[in-house]
């Protein structure tokens, strides 16, 4: 079993145990999950970083998200700029933006969708391995934008792909969508391998492919995926005096 590094109380001489603890025994600590923050920060003054599986294996895909290379309207062009020296997207560990959906995990809808481009939106979604996460990028990608009322435009790309963090805004500025990596960074570190709030990724239920839709005469055939997207309900009549 592991140790704790015994820290000298006042009062106690060189080679001598302790106060509190017999010489020659050794201290255990709690499992890493039952440790305090003044406990984890007691042993890495002295060279211990205590930490688990789920810890280490989270914290490595936090700092390493690989966004899909694609841009779908103006949205992108904040989206490009959060990528210069002036935002550095690099300091969260996400600017080798992959021009190959087989290397990437992070799909960025940046901006409006039209009901031609979401069968390949949701091929592209298809094509990534798991784990993998979805920003919705401005107002256009969430729910259609000023132009939610056209009759090409798709009113949201969560009606047929999961989406983990909406990003509101028309356009939204780089600083917003950082904000938005932020968060994502935040889901992801709180993942569990185990248990009942397992990662969606890792539930034997989970379906990493989605039916493509197609384009018909007059509209998108299905219109939406019911597996990620229900309808709200309808708001109440008011009532008339």
């Amino acid at each position: 079993m592991s140790e704790i590094p015994s820290t000298p109380l006042p009062g106690d001489r060189p080679g001598q145990a302790p106060a509190g603890q017999q010489a020659g025994t050794a201290q255990p600590f709690p499992a890493a999950g039952n440790i305090s923050d003044a406990e984890r920060e007691e042993l890495r003054r002295h060279g211990i970083l205590l930490t688990s599986l789920e810890e280490l294996y989270n914290w490595g895909r936090t700092n390493s998200i690989w966004p899909l290379q694609f841009g779908l309207a103006c949205c992108a062009i904040e989206m490009i700029a959060a990528a210069t020296a002036r935002f550095d997207i690099a300091r969260f560990g996400a600017e080798i933006f992959r021009p190959s959906p087989r290397q990437a995990d992070l799909m960025i809808v940046s901006g409006t969708v039209t009901k031609k481009m979401a069968p390949q939106v949701v091929r592209l979604w298809n094509q990534m391995p798991e784990p993998k996460y979805c920003i919705a990028m401005g107002a256009c990608a969430i729910s259609g934008g000023p132009f939610k009322q056209g009759y090409n435009v798709l009113k949201g790309i969560d009606r047929f792909i999961p989406v983990d963090v909406y990003i509101p805004g028309c356009p939204p500025r780089p600083e917003a969508l950082l904000n938005g990596l932020i968060e994502l960074q935040r889901q992801i570190r709180t993942e569990r391998l185990s248990g009942t709030d397992t990662a969606r990724h890792m539930r034997p239920e989970h379906r990493s492919e989605f039916p493509v839709p197609a384009y018909g005469a007059h509209d998108l055939s299905p219109a939406k995926n019911p597996e990620v997207w229900t309808p709200a309900p309808p708001l109440p009549r008011p009532i008339k005096a």
